[in-house]
């Protein structure tokens, strides 16, 4: 794990609420939203819009360690289920389930709740997501059976060591049987701390305290509001005046953190990597994209590090598709990475190298390549969005920047309505079999660009069912590293930012290794 800043040398209490401080009932906590979520559905969306504000809402069957700043296997606890346990050839996952839980409106959760998710999450049930991003995650799910109320067995097809780990991430909650996936997005009921008031788009989301919550003593917090402010700049300024009680996650920049530090310095912040990388998404099944020159063109044009120091001053990594060592566990070193096409540190070289497949596909100075570039409309994308375009017109292609508002980003590019795009993937699990079958898996949602090699697909499985470590991991650098020559989603950075609180904010714990998993929030109080 990298070094993190810590203002006001608070970094105990960021970390944890120490034993000497008794947690205190009461209060709301204020938090900006960057945007709109495109709905208040976890299970249909693809974006911590929606699960930062509704993670809470909800129990999972198990969870990661909320009081753990990095997300590991071996830090998963219980949430809805107090117990599992693996059959002797690790394919079937069984959980005893908590008794006397109760969903927000008063019916009683039971197996039956879990069955009917799994349906929902593989297909299989009468009612339908709207959107199944996590469909992918699942494909080894043979079916789910219930035996009685209170235990439930998740049949596999093949041994998936990481399967407790994907459970464990916020993107999967348990949902009700007995309410529609389309009341869902708009009026969820969950069995979490906190229960859904209100959703008003442009405005905010409101949450109240779940005084019939089934852990005993929490939430501390009456409710928690989340107010929208798009442009980033102004939302900072008014966490610095005290109108806010924590920023959005991860939405201070390195260069904004100083104005937080200089206007701000009783405030506590924190800078992590986000297992957050920017990348481009480029259509590869329309012209002129489906020549191979054309994308090895754009990747090679690419100058990583300067999109590193402009955007965060240095602080970010330069890394394959899965997150870097040492923030990550998986990813490529740094002696491998560097020896693919691209991402070397000849920046002059590539892009000569640039220019030539150009010049073969047609495209010269008295005819470039044009080109816009689509990109959602919050400064996380547009900005390295505008960096893009102009490193691209270094090898002769003229590009534009096209913004995307988020309610209609994620339905653009899934039906590829789009040439070439400047996206962020955030990976729900900190594992190559949430990133691999999610992003690049040829029958996946969430393959944006299209991209389908049965070798890899060959791989990906063989990883997933690997139970030695060390081998897993070998075969993860060989996919990670054929992904990159493939072009399948040229990675520009792994981004590193700062989320902040006031001071009286106790008990959060930001995550390091995920943008998705940590907003629980039912161990957060306000010492005020």
């Amino acid at each position: 794990m990298r070094p993190t800043i810590i203002l006001g040398g608070l970094l105990t209490v960021l970390v944890c609420a120490t034993p000497a401080l008794a947690q205190k009932s009461g209060g709301i906590l204020k938090m900006y939203h960057r945007d709109n979520p495109p709905s208040a559905s976890i299970l249909e969306e693809a974006t911590n819009s929606t699960v930062v504000p509704f993670m809470s809402v909800f129990n999972n069957l198990v969870l990661y360690d909320q009081s753990k700043p990095q997300n590991s296997p071996d830090d998963i606890v219980p949430d809805l289920a107090d117990s599992w346990s693996w059959s002797a050839d690790g394919k079937d996952l069984t959980f005893k389930l908590h008794p006397g839980v109760k969903w927000h409106d008063g019916q009683a959760f039971t197996a039956k709740d879990v069955v009917c998710t799994f349906d929902l999450l593989t297909g299989k049930g009468e009612d339908k997501l709207r959107r199944n991003p996590r469909r992918s995650w699942y494909t080894n799910v043979d079916r789910v059976t219930a035996n009685g109320d209170l235990e439930v067995t998740v049949h596999l097809q093949r041994p998936q060591p990481s399967f407790l780990s994907l459970l464990a991430s916020g993107y999967s909650p348990i949902y009700p049987c007995h309410i529609p996936s389309a009341q869902m997005r708009t009026k969820p009921i969950g069995t979490g701390p906190f229960k859904f008031v209100s959703f008003k788009q442009n405005e905010g989301i409101k949450l109240a305290r779940n005084a019939d919550y089934w852990k005993k003593g929490r939430p501390y917090l009456d409710g928690i509001e989340f107010t929208i402010v798009p442009n980033r700049a102004t939302a900072v300024l008014s966490f610095v005046s005290g109108r806010f009680d924590i920023t959005f996650p991860w939405e201070v920049t390195i260069p904004l953190l100083k104005d937080v530090k200089s206007q701000a310095p009783n405030a506590v912040c924190q800078v992590t990597s986000m297992n957050n990388s920017t990348n481009l998404i480029i259509n590869r099944d329309a012209p002129p994209f489906d020549n191979p020159d054309l994308r090895q063109a754009l990747s090679l044009a690419l100058d990583r590090k300067a999109f590193v120091d402009i955007i965060n001053q240095g602080d970010a990594q330069l890394g394959g598709v899965m997150q870097p060592p040492t923030d990550g566990v998986w990813g490529l070193p740094r002696e491998i990475f560097e020896t693919v096409p691209g991402y070397g540190p000849d920046v002059a070289k590539n892009r000569e190298q640039a220019r030539a497949l150009l010049k073969k596909a047609g495209y010269g100075p008295d005819k470039p390549l044009k080109l816009k570039i689509a990109t959602r409309g919050i400064s996380l994308y547009k900005d390295p969005a505008v960096i893009l375009a102009s490193q691209l017109k270094e090898v002769g292609v003229d590009a534009d920047v096209d913004i995307i508002e988020t309610s209609q980003w994620y339905s653009k590019i899934a039906h590829k309505q789009y040439s070439v795009g400047l996206n962020t993937t955030g990976n729900g699990v900190d594992d190559p079999d949430q990133n691999y079958f999610e992003n690049f898996s040829c029958k996946s949602e969430r393959n944006y660009t299209g991209y389908c090699n049965p070798e890899i697909e060959a791989l990906i499985e063989r990883q997933s069912a690997e139970t030695d470590k060390d081998k897993r991991r070998k075969l993860v650098w060989e996919i990670d590293r054929k992904l990159l020559e493939d072009n399948a989603r040229p990675i520009i950075m792994w981004n590193r930012a700062a989320i902040c609180m006031q001071p009286y904010v106790k008990g959060y714990v930001a995550q390091v290794n995920s943008v998705y998993n940590g907003f629980r929030f039912e161990d957060v109080w306000l010492d005020k």
